[in-house]
């Protein structure tokens, strides 16, 4: 298809549908999973994914994005198969994924998510971390009782990409305790804690629809730079982003110290406002009295953050590797159609808005 053509095809493709696709078709085997929890890990569960308030009533709670399930249905039409085919794995992806979520919001100390009070805050943290270990265990479980060799290998990748999910939090944690992070280093740690569950989200359903491991590792490029492209925009979010539409507080990642990308950006940037940056969250860390400090205080590191360079450098980043995920699927043998939504998903990811 010439470019042009090409071009006009991603625009037609519906990305909101193409969301709602796979959230409609997960969110039924999703719920079939968590009601194999023991009480009070079912319920508490339902609350964290929306689908009950803190008092057990039923609810319609913003679920997420649902990128990740909506990857794993379309990479089964790579093959194709029906996109029935990858539901199984899109089930597995986003158990993994909450998994994290529960986990994360305790570590970090996050209060809301998607405009609601986290689990830990509302069931306690002991329930935070059983239902997350449970919820990891469930995604194993999706995957291995198809009993085919497919989902043999697709639990191998879904394994692979957890722990390198894993590594990435421990790096985040360990980073917020350091003067420095070198921007290869923030871009390693957001390469295992975003990328390598994104990755597996796009090759999962091709893998239980038969695809060779060529494919699937490409599609995996592809999903791992999207990762990239996705937690760049999220970092942006994270400091600059509207609380109206990321259900966090103004300025989150500032709040809790985050190397994130804007901020490591900047300090190697060099210059008096990169400069002026490290003398003042050296002496943030060292700061008793952090956790008081104003709106007016974190908006004047935000703006050094920006005066430095660092959002400018991270949106153009998360550009850069947008092209490489696009790019990527040029090796693969593909209908327009499934190329068009792959695309279609990948440009969603750098104009969202939360």
């Amino acid at each position: 298809m010439p470019p042009a053509e090409a071009a006009a095809a991603r625009t037609a493709v519906d990305v909101t549908a193409l969301l709602e696709r796979g959230r409609t078709l997960a969110t039924p085997e999703l719920k079939a999973a968590v009601d194999r929890l023991a009480p009070p890990m079912d319920t508490v569960s339902a609350y964290h994914f929306g689908w009950i308030d803190a008092q057990g009533n039923p609810a319609d709670g913003d679920g997420g994005k649902a990128v990740r399930p909506a990857l794993a249905v379309l990479s089964a039409e790579v093959t194709g198969a029906p996109p029935e085919t990858g539901i199984p794995g899109a089930v597995a992806v986003e158990l993994v994924h909450n998994f994290s979520l529960l986990h994360d919001d305790l570590m970090d100390g996050d209060e809301q998510r998607r405009h609601r009070d986290t689990v830990w805050k509302v069931h306690g943290p002991a329930q935070a971390i059983l239902v997350g270990d449970a919820l990891f265990a469930l995604a194993n479980e999706v995957l291995l009782e198809l009993g085919t060799v497919e989902a043999g290998r697709a639990t191998r990748r879904l394994t692979t990409a957890t722990r390198a999910l894993i590594d990435g939090q421990a790096q985040d944690i360990s980073y917020e305790h350091r003067d420095r992070v070198s921007v290869e280093e923030c871009l390693e740690m957001e390469g295992n804690k975003t990328g390598a569950l994104l990755a597996c989200a796009s090759s999962i359903g091709a893998v239980l629809g038969g695809a060779d491991d060529r494919t699937a590792d490409t599609l995996e490029k592809y999903g791992y730079h999207l990762g990239l492209a996705f937690q760049a925009v999220d970092d942006l979010l994270g400091i600059w982003g509207d609380p109206v539409s990321t259900g966090k507080q103004t300025w989150s990642d500032l709040r809790q110290r985050k190397k994130s990308l804007p901020v490591v950006a900047a300090l190697a940037a060099g210059g008096a406002a990169s400069e002026r940056l490290g003398e003042i969250l050296a002496a943030d860390a060292k700061s008793s009295d952090f956790e008081n400090f104003s709106e007016a205080e974190f908006a004047a590191r935000a703006a050094l953050i920006e005066e430095a360079g660092g959002r400018e450098w991270t949106a153009a980043e998360a550009r850069r590797q947008h092209t490489v995920a696009i790019e990527a699927l040029n090796a693969i043998d593909m209908p327009d159609r499934v190329r068009d939504r792959f695309t279609a998903l990948a440009d969603f990811v750098v104009v969202r808005k939360r």
